[in-house]
């Protein structure tokens, strides 16, 4: 019964892209492409293997260990159906409804691939028409990008306040350290942010010293995400476990946001 259901499911998710894809059309440097090119969620998805062919002479895709591999002049991209990411030169830029695939082609979102290519994307809304631009170099290398101190301590934070959650709901906690980051009424650095203690503890395991295990893979990659822009909570100031919080306050002073695994979001 459980492989009917999923099968059933992926025949409708391909009816429904199917069935998008006559309204929308992609242009790559001046020459317009048809095939496979879908809209799902409101979001642009094109082929990978003939998107970065005709973006880059020098591009070649293989299929290894169930990923799709890209490799041209500096850059190899990797990408999963099914993952909520794909990894470019070792940056992690997320996919909020997946690496699909449809037919055997994989398909990842318009403005990713423009990310991980270096080219320029832009909307035709009365064509209904994604146009990339080719640009002059590919993504910078994750060992250059990614703050060290930021990804350390991101990383342990996510691991011990959510590594039970789901890769969402570890994004989810990121979100909340780098909006606070990013505010005016919190420190501005991961660490600081972490640490803070003007009102008191602001997270459990600073107090219970377990902000200093050793993250999982799924912790890291999930700061990585995070640092590279992957949102999944707005705004989100606060998070609590409503079976474990012992306060109400958060739930009487801000907005209600969403609910990912066991932790609620609040701004």
């Amino acid at each position: 019964m459980k492989r009917v259901l999923t099968a059933v499911l992926i025949l409708c998710l391909v009816a429904t892209m199917a069935t998008s894809a006559g309204a929308v059309s992609l242009q790559v440097d001046g020459i317009t492409q048809n095939t496979d090119v879908f809209l799902y969620n409101g979001t642009t998805y094109v082929p990978l293997r003939a998107t970065a062919q005709v973006l880059s002479n020098s591009a070649k895709v293989t299929w290894e260990n169930g990923r799709a591999v890209i490799r041209c002049s500096g850059l190899t991209l990797t990408a999963r159906p099914g993952d909520l990411y794909i990894d470019a030169n070792g940056r992690k830029l997320f996919i909020k409804d997946g690496v699909r695939l449809v037919n055997g082609t994989t398909l990842i979102p318009v403005r990713v691939l423009a990310k991980a290519m270096g080219a320029s994307v832009s909307w035709d809304a009365y064509a209904q028409k994604a146009i990339l631009t080719s640009g002059q170099s590919t993504i910078t290398s994750g060992d250059n990008y990614y703050d060290s101190d930021s990804l350390y301590w991101l990383s342990r934070i996510i691991n011990a306040e959510s590594s039970g959650e789901p890769l969402l709901g570890k994004i989810a906690v990121g979100n909340v350290i780098l909006n606070r980051v990013a505010s005016t009424d919190y420190p501005n650095t991961v660490h600081d942010v972490v640490f803070d203690d003007r009102y008191g503890v602001q997270f459990t395991p600073v107090s219970n010293k377990t902000i200093y295990n050793t993250p999982t893979e799924e912790s890291i990659l999930a700061a990585k995400l995070c640092l590279d822009g992957a949102s999944v909570v707005g705004n989100s100031l606060f998070f609590l476990n409503p079976a474990l919080a012992t306060s109400t306050w958060i739930t009487r002073n801000c907005t209600y946001v969403a609910t990912i695994g066991n932790h609620q979001f609040y701004a």
